[in-house]
């Protein structure tokens, strides 16, 4: 077993409570590392000590071209140790090796795309209606930043937002998720190597009630921003709107898929297969809404199994295995429980529908890849977010029923559109109600353009140039270059 203690002022250290928790493989279905359990004294320490080194020392000292050099640097370690990093958040989450370190090798491009930003964060000089002024603005940070990620893509997920945080001149405490936590604390141990000064990048790791609420509370975090559920986000929404804090949100979905009788089928199919059962559903921009037009309904969905059928599961860390486990228990008997609820619902179950019992899955958290048809938008398995392979395929006549059912959903994160007819993508793209739309592809994603949701798929935007302005305020500044006085009842 190995155990890992949290990480504050730059040094590893045992938390409050002098207790640990088990991380549990979801391969092997056993525990395989003790986790800090850190509590509200561990938060509070953190937090100061990211507020200290926010307001003096070296950070506050550094140029923006310095700061920006060391999220450079910051890349190229990642880049040297990505297979060890993988290796651990596969341990940890049961996700794909091929995928995770994929990711890794992908990872340094958010800190050497934010390292180039950091001294691109400039302000204006207003040509003012008011002659004898001179008025200019600054991006100046907020401050100590509450980074809390879920347990799917644990070191990806906290690029989204550490890596713009440090850009705009932000400290941070990051509490990531108690099901995933051991790769974030091996990643942190990096930031020392390549120059960050302590204080600038904590890590507190514990459950909820214990760390996850007391970090959002806590007077000196100017803001949240947080991946997960839209159930633990509006909480986390309330709680910040007591005291006026920024928040980002990137929270659930549940997005349609949309195959056109014009588009290419197999491409759609593949597409398909991709959006639900790649990271065993476990993304929360699953396409896990097929929808697909009458004419070719029963093509789609004949070629859809043929292909969902030869899907390899078994051990993550194996080159040929395309599906893996589901990361928690917890998770695993919730998505159980929604094929039953689907089955309750009236859809028809034509592939899986039940844990896998593979020999290849040893004892693992895994489940079989399921679909089902005859599924109407109304029914719960088509509305609420299951997070993980189950695939509701639903008929539609025409563009104007895709494009109602596609936004009768509260959420509104993710869609795919298969079509030939480039009049009828740009028509989508533009009606559909989420934040990203792919075009003949999908589950594509880079550090260059934005990602968030719609409606209940939360608030704000990570990636991109406008992921940086979610961590800087902007202020304006007049200077008197000559005015006169005037009267000093009435405003100038």
């Amino acid at each position: 077993m190995e155990r890992y203690n949290l990480f504050i002022d730059g040094r590893q250290t045992p938390p409050n409570s002098d207790r640990w928790f088990d991380s549990d493989n979801p391969f092997t279905a056993e525990p395989w590392a003790e986790i800090a359990r850190g509590d509200a004294v561990d938060v509070d320490r953190a937090v100061r000590a990211a507020h200290q080194a926010f307001i003096q020392g070296a950070w506050p000292a550094m140029s923006a071209s310095q700061r920006g050099l060391l999220l450079h640097r910051l890349g190229d370690r990642i880049a040297a140790e990505a297979a060890r990093l993988a290796a651990i958040e596969v341990r940890d989450n049961g996700k794909l090796y091929s995928e995770m370190h994929a990711q890794l090798q992908y990872l340094p491009q958010w800190y050497y795309y934010y390292g180039g930003l950091a001294d691109k964060l400039q302000g204006s000089v207003i040509p003012l209606d008011k002659k004898g002024y001179f008025n200019y603005t600054r991006q100046e940070p907020l401050g100590v930043v509450a980074i809390i990620t879920p347990w799917n893509s644990p070191l990806m997920l906290l690029a989204w937002k550490l890596a713009p945080a440090l850009a705009a001149g932000c400290t941070v405490v990051i509490k990531p998720s108690e099901f995933t936590s051991a790769s974030t604390l091996a990643f942190v141990e990096l930031l020392g190597d390549v120059g960050f000064p302590p204080g600038v990048v904590n890590v507190v790791t514990g459950f909820g009630a214990e760390v996850g609420s007391p970090l959002v509370e806590h007077p000196l975090v100017r803001k949240i921003t947080f991946t997960g559920s839209d159930t633990t986000g509006r909480h986390i929404n309330v709680q910040a709107a007591r005291e006026f804090k920024h928040v980002s949100l990137e929270l659930g979905g549940k997005s349609p898929n949309i195959i056109f009788e014009d588009a290419d089928i197999a491409s759609a199919v593949n597409g398909a297969v991709s959006g639900i059962f790649a990271a065993s559903g476990q993304t929360c921009i699953a396409g896990s809404r097929l929808l697909v037009q009458d004419s070719v309904h029963d093509a789609v969905v004949e070629k859809l199994l043929a292909l969902a059928r030869s899907a390899t599961m078994g051990d993550p860390m194996e080159a040929g295995t395309q599906v893996g486990p589901i990361t928690t228990r917890p998770q695993y008997e919730k998505v159980l429980s929604y094929i039953d609820i689907a089955l309750a619902d009236g859809a028809r179950l034509v592939l899986g529908g039940a844990a896998a019992t593979r020999p290849a899955c040893g004892k693992g958290w895994f489940v079989e890849p399921t679909v089902f048809t005859d599924v109407h938008n109304s029914m719960r398995i088509a509305q609420e977010e299951v997070f993980g392979p189950v695939l509701s395929v639903i008929r539609f006549k025409d563009e104007e029923e895709a494009i109602a059912i596609a936004n009768d959903v509260r959420f509104g994160l993710g869609a795919g559109v298969w079509t030939s007819d480039i009049g009828r993508a740009f028509r989508m793209s533009e009606r559909i109600q989420s934040g990203t739309v792919w075009v003949n592809t999908y589950r594509a994603v880079s550090y260059m353009s934005p990602f968030g949701g719609y409606k209940d798929s939360g608030i704000g935007r990570e990636n991109g140039l406008d992921a940086v302005n979610e961590y800087v305020q902007t202020k304006s500044v007049w200077i008197n270059t000559g005015a006169a006085s005037g009267n000093p009842f009435v405003i100038r």
